[in-house]
């Protein structure tokens, strides 16, 4: 399992070389399949985040990546966006493409550039699964709940497995036991969950014959950029109907958590 640093190096380099959807989502399907993929995470936020009142709210986006979730703030309302990326690449660039936001290297297990309860809301999407250190992952919890004020709102992606846990080089898939512990003890109430994507991600939480049939099909349905495209399209209109009519997914799920109010 690559080391913290290892895995600053890895996402400082893939940031550098690939800033799209492609180089932040699923690289391996390419970026006309990811492009369709991120639509469906786009409508997930913007129809659950959109029922929380946090126009003019103060928000942090932590590991902001290429900006994704920085713009759907600003199209909630959002009155103050910051973010904050462990890669020089990303900053560098987010600084560019958003002249009015503040943007800081910032690693989420520390986020010490920023005062406590000092945001109404964090989001931190398609981050968490990719902390292999279990000591870091317990951080970035402690260290949302401190920067989020009481009362406010912490919107996550993660896998949720009921499954056993799955542990690789730069992701680690936890369990969903896992992730509300550490939540609670950070003093988050999970609010709501549900899907995010359904078949147009790595189906983490299947059965192992499942899971790899199907991600077999997908890598030979990307293997060019317009069958790629054209595969995102035709799923891109099954999964946006699926993650309205599903309570879980066997992939990605979007979390609204609520900090409790202080003692």
């Amino acid at each position: 399992m690559a080391t913290h640093s290892e895995l600053r190096d890895f996402w400082e380099h893939r940031l550098e070389g690939d800033w799209t959807e492609s180089g932040v989502g699923y690289r391996a399907l390419g970026r006309p399949f990811n492009s369709w993929m991120y639509r469906v995470r786009e409508e997930v936020f913007l129809r659950e985040v959109g029922q929380l009142d946090l126009r003019g709210a103060s928000v942090l986006d932590a590991g902001s990546g290429t900006g994704f979730y920085v713009r759907l703030w600003e199209r909630l309302g959002a009155g103050d966006v910051t973010g904050c990326d462990m890669t020089d690449a990303a900053v560098e660039r987010l600084r560019g493409r958003f002249p009015n936001h503040r943007f800081v290297r910032q690693d989420v297990s520390e986020l010490d550039a920023f005062e406590d309860a000092g945001f109404d809301a964090a989001s931190c999407m398609d981050v968490l699964f990719h902390i292999t250190d279990d000591d870091r992952y317990a951080a970035a919890f402690r260290s949302l709940g401190r920067v989020v004020r009481p009362g406010g709102t912490l919107v996550i992606s993660e896998n949720c497995l009921q499954r056993p846990e799955q542990r690789g080089e730069h992701q680690v898939n936890r369990t969903l036991e896992t992730i509300s512990t550490l939540a609670d003890k950070a003093g988050f109430d999970i609010v709501r969950r549900v899907p995010m994507l359904m078949l147009m991600n790595a189906q983490v939480d299947a059965s192992l014959p499942w899971r790899k049939a199907w991600g077999g099909f997908l890598r030979a349905a990307t293997v060019t950029a317009p069958t790629g495209w054209l595969a995102g399209a035709l799923l891109y209109r099954v999964d946006r109907k699926l993650v309205r009519g599903r309570r879980e997914s066997p992939t990605t799920e979007l979390l609204v958590l609520r900090r409790r109010e202080e003692d």
